[in-house]
């Protein structure tokens, strides 16, 4: 009951922490829904499989399922004899996907699904497609076009496929996206079988021909059926998603840390002025023990009254970031907003849990206050850092030098994580030691104004002096919030700088031939290239040093030291994880189903730009025959005399200059969303944290009033100390980055050899603390003035 009274008599004191769990709630619930709408789906053009037979994954070098291994068209054919004597399997279907897309004039026509969008007749059963117009393909130069194309049956259309630009008469149109060749024609394109489908005969159960199917298909793959069948996704469609869940990660952990980091704040600051109250409860026999369940209690019932709110809140703005993610297009096409009831117990239940761990300080502050506090003003502290408030800063601060230095010696892939996760310890740091900065800093500014004979800069001082736990306590929000803002738009600003700049370095005295509008370069365009590097990537299959079945990333080379039939180059790690050395033959599966042994010609010290298993081009292409080729590198004493149409050609800066742009277009929007929540997230904060700090301190207001003080100058007065707080916080929020920052760009001049400086945002800097100030100053001068008011009243 003590609980409920407290909270209902000091709701204003409480009204702060409150909003911190509503809005973090809200930030995790939307992001939870999300990422449940955004999981995979059956794709529209196999929605008449009743069930399909998949081959099994192969794990990757971090032994992560990724790439299926692809049947032999033998075994393929194997598995159909089997199942098509399956009781109630109505036809099956060898389901291929290749690359295709079509040219109208000189320019590719634009489709992100273009890589995968061609396939066999056959396949367009699985949608169903019905023919519109004409008929289906027979002969090799014949292709089934989607009506939306504008293309006419009968009309020739040129297709680019990995051959390159090829006539083929439009023979008929169909209702769906997607070229269908003649089935003989898609096999000569893809060899390798990636799904058989199933359809059902009239009257026959799903769940039998799955059972019955699983029992053929046996050790040799899978069968799935119903929402299983969304296995199958298109490159493109799991690159988005994948980028969505990597942005919606970021955002659930960002609002997760701000909020218990807010959280805490606030109810130390909320504890810290009733310490007078908290000692009269002490007086009258109430225990250290009751009084910290007292705190826990209260924060408990913040979060559950918190929660549903933020929960409500969240489903509301779920449509809005289902929007902003598709402006960003890091979305699967036609993604829809659905709620599920697992998001919504998820962040209610993290908001309770956030509120009672933000409380537990708190807690342990309250149970520490003596039954004399009940005699002395409410903000007196008896000392400004208690031992275990110099131990875990001075902890955290270690910490966190110690990850910035890592920062600078990790591998790419975990540099900018690193980078994060330091400054996240080194924002606790921060804030833990605060209370060691406000008084120096609260003199260092106050002294210019001393001399203007003022009152108010004294004041400011010494209440900045008289209780500098409050003061940090007021600055946390704003050290997170700066300290966020200043990394996120310092690393885009350092990588922006670096990568270009050691990309243009490396590829100095050479012209490169990259796709336009494709999604890379077909034999066509390497032929009218033919000096210069033009790997050709493939997926291989190999077992590592202990047996276990790897996808790798393979090339084929024309260079003339490496383009040997029946021999493979290895990088040293390459040939380490795989148990090999120069000399010793290895088996490799290629993506048409076939296993080839390549004997491993040399073992070289790794180099990204030779790749890690280089084979022979033609050996490549023989098992591969959908494989695209990568940029084509071609000296300057061999510049392309003609452009093939679906290509550009750039020299070493246009090159670097455009790679980097190409990925910093959506990390820069993705850091820019990520800076506008943590800065929205901690200016509600900052903003409520000064209200309630404003509110707690009317009687004070009342004395200074009494004694002469005008409103203008209370005013002026609270808008002063307001500014001063949120110059501590963005001073400390600055100075947490610095170190990660530095050691990024360490990392940056190791791994682009050239020498990279820290860069900062100043602009961003600038309007990141401007956003904290004006909602801080606006909050503490309402809230003030309208004490103020209410008191004469």
């Amino acid at each position: 009951m003590l609980v409920f009274a407290n909270v209902r008599e000091r709701w204003t004191s409480f009204l702060a922490a409150l909003v911190a769990v509503l809005v973090g709630v809200a930030l995790i619930t939307t992001t939870l829904i999300i990422y449940d709408s955004s999981r995979p789906k059956v794709q529209s053009r196999l929605s008449a499989a009743s069930a399909i037979a998949i081959p099994d994954q192969a794990v990757n070098q971090d032994e992560t399922p990724e790439d299926r291994v692809p049947w032999s068209r033998d075994e393929a054919q194997s598995l159909i004899d089997k199942l098509g004597a399956v009781p109630g399997a109505g036809s099956l279907v060898m389901d291929r996907s290749f690359y295709a897309q079509a040219f109208l004039g000189s320019r590719p026509v634009e489709d992100e699904g273009a890589l995968e969008a061609g396939h066999g007749w056959s396949s367009a059963r699985l949608a169903p497609y019905e023919l519109v117009t004409g008929r289906a393909p027979a002969g090799a130069d014949e292709v089934v076009v989607d009506r939306a194309l504008g293309v006419a049956a009968g009309t020739t259309l040129t297709v680019n496929i990995t051959a390159g630009r090829t006539e083929f008469r439009v023979v008929g149109t169909v209702d769906g996206p997607g070229y269908y060749f003649a089935d003989d024609f898609a096999t000569r394109q893809q060899p390798g079988v990636g799904a058989i489908a199933i359809l059902a005969g009239k009257g026959a159960s799903v769940d039998d021909i799955k059972a019955r199917a699983e029992r053929v298909v046996g050790d040799k793959g899978t069968v799935v059926s119903g929402d299983g069948r969304s296995a199958l996704q298109p490159a493109y469609v799991e690159h988005k998603r994948f980028l969505g869940t990597q942005l919606i990660g970021a955002m659930a952990a960002l609002g997760l840390f701000t909020t218990v980091f807010v959280v805490a704040s606030m109810l130390v600051l909320a504890t810290g002025l009733r310490r007078r109250e908290i000692g009269l409860l002490r007086m009258i026999g109430a225990s250290p023990r009751q009084v910290r369940r007292m705190i826990l209690g209260e924060a408990g019932l913040i979060g559950l009254l918190g929660s549903p709110a933020g929960c409500l809140v969240g489903i509301g703005t779920a449509p809005l970031l289902r929007d902003i993610l598709q402006g960003l297009d890091v979305t699967p096409p036609e993604l829809k907003v659905r709620v599920a009831m697992w998001p919504l117990f998820t962040a209610a239940a993290t908001g309770v849990g956030v509120s009672v761990l933000g409380a537990w300080s708190a807690g342990r502050m309250a149970a520490r206050v003596a039954p004399i506090e009940a005699l002395l003003d409410s903000r007196a502290n008896s000392r400004m850092m208690s031992r275990a408030r110099w131990i875990g800063g001075l902890t955290a601060l270690g910490l966190g030098v110690v990850l910035a230095i890592v920062t600078a010696t990790v591998g790419a892939d975990t540099r900018i994580n690193m980078a994060i996760f330091a400054t996240m310890v080194l924002i606790v740091a921060a804030a833990l030691l605060a209370p060691v900065c406000v008084g120096p800093v609260g003199r260092a500014l106050t002294s210019p104004f001393r001399r203007l004979g003022s009152a108010a800069p004294l004041l400011v001082r010494a209440e900045l002096r008289a209780d500098s736990r409050r003061a940090a306590s007021l600055a946390a929000p704003v050290i997170a919030a700066v300290g966020f803002a200043v990394l996120l738009s310092g690393m885009m600003e350092t990588m922006r700088v670096a990568y270009p700049a050691g990309d243009a370095l490396k590829l100095t005295g050479q012209l490169i031939v990259t796709p336009d509008q494709t999604p890379g370069n077909t034999d066509e365009v390497v032929a009218a290239n033919p000096v210069g590097k033009a790997a050709l990537p493939t997926r291989a299959f190999v077992r590592d040093k202990d047996g276990t079945l790897t996808v790798i990333d393979a090339l084929g080379s024309r260079d003339t030291r490496w383009n040997k039939p029946g021999q493979a180059v290895l990088g040293s790690m390459m040939a380490d994880f795989l148990g090999v050395k120069a000399g010793d033959d290895h088996a490799v599966r290629f993506a048409d189903g076939a296993t080839v042994k390549l004997r491993i010609a040399q073992v070289l010290p790794d180099d990204p730009a030779r790749g890690d298993f280089v084979m022979s081009r033609q050996l490549v292409r023989a098992h591969d025959p959908a494989a695209l080729t990568d940029d084509i590198f071609v000296p300057l004493k061999s510049n392309p005399a003609s452009v093939v149409p679906g290509t550009a050609v750039h020299d070493a800066v246009q090159y670097a200059l455009g790679d980097y742009a190409t990925d910093a277009k959506l990390t820069d929007r993705l850091a820019a969303m990520l800076i506008l929540i943590a800065v929205g997230y901690s200016g509600t904060a900052v903003a409520n944290s000064m209200a309630m700090t404003a509110h707690g301190r009317r009687h004070d207001f009342a004395v200074m009033k009494s004694a002469g003080g005008t409103v203008r100058q209370l005013l002026l007065f609270s808008a002063a100390e307001t500014t001063l707080v949120v110059a501590v916080g963005a001073a400390l929020g600055v100075l947490v980055t610095l170190g990660p920052l530095a050691g990024m760009a360490s990392g940056l001049s190791q791994a682009t050899s050239t020498d990279i400086g820290l860069h900062l945002n100043l602009s961003t800097i600038a309007a990141v603390i401007l956003g904290s100030l004006v909602p801080a100053v606006a909050a503490s001068v309402v809230v003030t003035w309208r004490t103020m008011q209410r008191e004469a009243a």
